[in-house]
């Protein structure tokens, strides 16, 4: 008769262990916490007034902000996820629409950054438009500021959306439709503004493999070691949207970032799942797959201090974390706040190595 060992047991007879040096640990055995539309800043008070009177339940939802980006990474927080909006002229979003909504609110854009041509960052058009940086540009320029001031700096992760979807309700802006145009202008920013020397690529992935997704499942991942200083990117879209990103770069040949490909397929390597508890994580962390998964979303966990999510999504394995209280909220009352233990945001991944 065969006897099958479970996990625990097995655990228990080879224990994990944690490396001497973590140097040569593979960027997919590592878990970091970042932070979720890292950029965002308040909705002005008085508009948000107003937009609560309308619609208190999608209000709630949004009523969080964030530090500065570079203040996230002197934290530790090694995720970041950027909302991208395509403005080819520029200025089609230099007058969002709620800066009429409501009166007395604070000055937008002084130095006209929106009128020049080239790829916006906000949450909502007309309505969550307020951001650390208000250009894509400009946010980049912040993150090589930031990585050349810290050269030794662990891996950070960056997941990008590319938003075009028009908002439900009246009185809001038909955002710009992305096309395989501005996708090639996407990486091309990204290469430009922070130096292909500081971008993992799918490319420098795959290596000698026919595939990404070979190359993932043979574990070429970059070491620690070489991947510190640097950044990677995944696109945050499914459908046609990735596949328009796809097409003409199989396998993603030739192409900046990552995405959100499903296992087998020749693209697959980083996979988003907001379930944390879905049970097929950990099943593709330990084929060598990174996955992104959210400790909390619409700031419901935060109201409930309901750790619970973060508690699956760190047994997990998932790699990226994302949050909205990596700090407790400064718009309503709550002690819920994210790290790992010791007030940390890296750590050798749980599912390969004990901590």
């Amino acid at each position: 008769m065969i006897k099958t060992i479970s996990s625990t047991l097995l655990i228990f007879l080879f224990p994990l262990s944690t490396p001497k040096d973590s140097d040569n640990v593979h960027i997919n055995k590592i878990q970091v916490i970042g932070s979720h539309n890292s950029y965002k800043k308040a909705i002005d008070p008085h508009l948000f007034s107003r937009f609560k009177l309308k619609d208190s339940i999608s209000a709630s939802k949004i009523d969080y902000e964030h530090i500065g980006v570079a203040e996230q990474l002197d934290m530790g927080l090694r995720n970041l996820e950027i909302d991208v909006y395509a403005d080819v002229k520029g200025g089609k979003y230099a007058h969002p629409r709620g800066l009429d909504w409501a009166k007395d609110q604070a000055p937008y854009d002084v130095d006209k950054e929106m009128n020049a041509p080239g790829f916006k960052v906000f949450h909502i058009q007309d309505l969550d438009f307020r951001s650390d940086f208000l250009t894509l540009k400009k946010g980049l320029e912040k993150l090589k500021k930031w990585s050349d001031a810290h050269p030794d700096h662990n891996p950070v992760f960056i997941t990008l959306e590319a938003k075009d979807n028009k908002m439900k309700g009246e009185g809001y802006s038909d955002p710009e439709q992305f096309t395989a145009k501005t996708f090639d202008q996407l990486d091309h920013e990204i290469l430009q503004t922070l130096g292909a020397n500081k971008v993992i690529t799918p490319d420098r992935v795959r290596g000698k493999y026919k595939t990404l997704e070979a190359a993932v499942l043979k574990d070429n991942w970059p070491a620690l070691k070489a991947a510190r200083g640097k950044f990677l990117f995944i696109l945050d879209q499914k459908g046609e949207k990735m596949e328009l990103y796809i097409k003409g770069h199989p396998a993603l040949k030739g192409r900046v970032l990552f995405v959100n490909a499903g296992a087998g397929r020749p693209e697959a390597g980083m996979m988003i799942i907001n379930d944390a508890k879905d049970p097929m994580i950990p099943r593709l962390v330990k084929k060598g797959y990174i996955i992104r998964t959210r400790a909390d979303s619409d700031t419901q966990e935060a109201r409930h201090n309901d750790r619970s999510n973060f508690d699956s999504a760190c047994a997990s394995g998932a790699q990226i974390i994302t949050t909205d209280y990596y700090l407790k909220s400064t718009h309503f009352k709550s002690d819920y706040v994210i790290s790992f233990e010791g007030g940390k945001y890296f750590r050798l991944n749980p599912l390969f190595f004990a901590n």
